[in-house]
């Protein structure tokens, strides 16, 4: 009776393996980012983001979440409002509304500034719910840096 359990055990977890798809983390790019209004200490910005596919079949995302650290300041997050796909092998680009606190992390920012040139560490994660049976959300990372005298020369 146990190695019955025991087969059934092992059966299962194979046949799991076989029916979730294995999906690769989808990179995530901030493309523009817009000021909407606010005030001192509340910002409304609609960030546009690009996300590309690694995998070899369209990823249905219900939900995005995005959390922005800017020299290691959080500063801002966001939840898409729409569902999108993105194709396989493929991108395709989102707007994004977010809510933000620039002032404490520019703030911060600037003093970085002053140690190393006009550059500042960004940090973008959070997670992506795809919209498949058994998927959990897919968990993300970009870290980079921008320089301040470029971002505020476009905007």
């Amino acid at each position: 009776m146990a190695a019955v359990a025991l087969i059934l055990a092992v059966l299962s977890t194979a046949g799991c393996g076989l029916i979730a798809p294995s999906f690769k983390k989808p990179n995530l790019e901030v493309v523009d980012v817009r000021v909407l209004g606010g005030n001192l200490f509340q910002q409304n910005l609609l960030a546009t983001f690009r996300i590309d596919n690694p995998n070899d079949r369209a990823l249905p995302v219900k939900s995005l979440r995005a959390d922005l650290s800017i020299a290691g300041e959080p500063v801002a997050s966001g939840v898409t409002t729409k569902p999108f796909v993105v194709p396989a092998g493929g991108n395709t680009q989102f707007d994004m509304t977010i809510g933000a606190n620039l002032a404490s992390g520019l703030l911060k920012a600037l003093k970085n500034v002053d140690r190393h040139g006009d550059e500042v560490a960004y940090s973008l994660a959070g997670t992506a719910s795809i919209d498949l049976p058994f998927m959990r959300a897919l968990p993300f990372h970009q870290d980079g840096s921008l320089s301040l005298r470029q971002f505020f020369a476009s905007h």
